[in-house]
């Protein structure tokens, strides 16, 4: 029998001991086998309790037994969750997963059972391999889920927190428990994959062994494009794609001469693994803009015959439009209608995607921009601090056209829009027929770049650098002396 005082030791003690490890850890893994070690004690509560009353067939000897046995369960779980986890930090051991502890904490109960109820060994070995032969046939499916868990939680291929692909199922891993590992996919939903099957399908985790992710976009450029032409695009517009990162750089290469166009990969890289549906948007957004910009064709499939005729472009409606918009330019106003129909005839108009860089502070300029519709930012600084937006009808780059300087701001568009480029060497053979021009271009220049200091200073960058005769500048770049 035991001494009257043992089950009080055991179930306070263990009560008393649960609770301090409670209070103290900040592992949820330790304090969830601390609530188990405190249940387990009230339940040998319970039988002790059913052992003293005469209304229920249980002996007091067969009582103390379960209490024994209810407590070696119960130290066995809260002394190997001690001994295999961080207590002042949260997280699962490396070294022994939840799984493997688990199953440690089983083959203690086993054991501790038989002594305690001193069953004989052959009975007890005997008695095992018909309990489990009858568990294996009736639980095959549960057992294999719970042994390739086990595998996965020792081997450890990916953990809770990683993105993994298996089949093709993508997600990220929430949770791994006996039966099965849990992962949410991208567009919100858990599906809970067999241990089994995770075990036998390949499992690719993008989240090892380094956090940035390779991602590939592959893209078809016409025959007539030069292949180093193609890449300079792609990698142009892979620079100002969103969720790109800089280093790892980006790089293209051409993958094969398909039926209607050679085919380009570009490859570059992200951080997080969730965004890489909306980064290949990106990159793909900006190498659409790109090559249109750059004269670049995507071919048409050319699996069935396709006839498209498109109407041939009102050259002369289009250079009126250009001619009215470049009239309206302060700093191109004064000049006679013929300098405007001879700067409109050169002029090239471009599209620009929402986000992207039109002109970079710092960068070589050779020619200014009327945007034509949609709108633009202007920013400064290392930081693109705000300090104006440009609306259809506006201008920027002026500066440039006329002296040469390289750009005092960095310019994007908002939304989509579309500039007007009047390049320098077009607006240089009108200068030198016309030399005279240069003073009223000087006057309306000199009052553009005070309006500019003024939004700069608003915006706490530096001024535009000012010169002695902005006029003899001017004479200077398109060769006047």
């Amino acid at each position: 029998m035991a001494h009257p005082f043992a089950h009080l030791f055991l179930v306070g003690g263990l009560l008393v001991g649960s609770a301090v490890f409670i209070v103290l850890v900040r592992n949820r893994v330790i304090r969830r086998r601390m609530l188990f070690a405190a249940f387990v004690s009230l339940a040998m509560a319970a039988v002790h309790l059913a052992g003293e009353s005469p209304a229920i067939a249980l002996t007091a000897e067969t009582a103390w037994r379960i209490e024994q046995l209810g407590a070696v369960i119960a130290l066995a779980s809260a002394l190997i969750a001690l001994a295999f986890n961080p207590w002042f930090r949260d997280g699962e051991s490396v070294r022994a997963p939840s799984i493997v502890q688990d199953t440690f904490v089983v083959g203690v109960a086993l054991v501790a059972g038989a002594v305690i109820f001193k069953v004989d060994s052959f009975s007890f070995l005997t008695g095992s391999a018909i309990v489990a032969a009858l568990i294996g046939f009736a639980l095959q499916e549960t057992l294999a889920n719970a042994f390739a868990g086990m595998a996965l939680q020792m081997e450890r291929p990916f953990r809770v927190g990683h993105w993994i692909a298996v089949g093709e199922r993508v997600g990220l891993v929430t949770e791994m428990t006996w039966r099965a590992t849990k992962i949410r996919t991208k567009a919100g939903n858990t599906v809970a994959v067999p241990n089994s099957v995770m075990a036998r399908e390949a499992v690719n985790n993008y989240s090892e062994p380094t956090s940035p992710t390779r991602l590939e976009v592959e893209v078809g450029a016409a025959y007539e494009a030069t292949p180093n032409a193609v890449r300079a695009a792609m990698l142009a517009a892979a620079g100002d794609a969103k969720f790109v990162l800089e280093s790892p750089a980006p790089d293209v290469i051409l993958v094969d001469f398909g039926a209607s166009a050679i085919i380009y990969r570009i490859r570059f890289w992200v951080e997080d693994f969730s965004r890489d549906d909306l980064a290949k948007d990106a990159v793909r957004t900006r190498i659409y803009y790109e090559f249109k910009r750059r004269g670049i064709e995507i071919p048409w499939p050319i699996q069935v015959e396709y006839s498209r005729e498109s109407p041939a472009p009102d050259l002369t409606r289009v250079r009126e439009r250009y001619k009215s918009s470049i009239a309206r330019v302060p700093v191109l106003g004064g000049l006679p209608a013929e300098a405007h129909q001879a700067l409109a005839g050169e002029a090239r108009e471009w599209t620009f995607a929402d986000g992207e860089v039109i002109v970079r502070e710092g960068d070589e300029g050779a020619s200014m921009f009327v945007v034509m519709s949609g709108s633009v930012v202007v920013t400064v600084g290392a930081d693109r601090r705000q300090v104006a937006v440009t609306s259809a009808g506006g201008y920027f780059g002026e500066m440039s056209l006329l002296t040469g300087d390289a750009r005092t701001a960095t310019v994007a568009a908002r939304g989509d829009c579309s500039v007007l480029e009047i390049a320098a060497d077009a607006f240089r053979a009108y200068v030198q027929r016309h030399p005279e021009v240069i003073d009223v271009l000087a006057t309306a220049a000199n009052a553009r770049r005070r309006e500019l200091d003024e939004a700069r200073a608003a915006a706490g960058g530096p001024p535009v650098r000012a010169h002695a005769s902005l006029a003899a500048r001017m004479r200077q770049y398109f060769g006047l002396h």
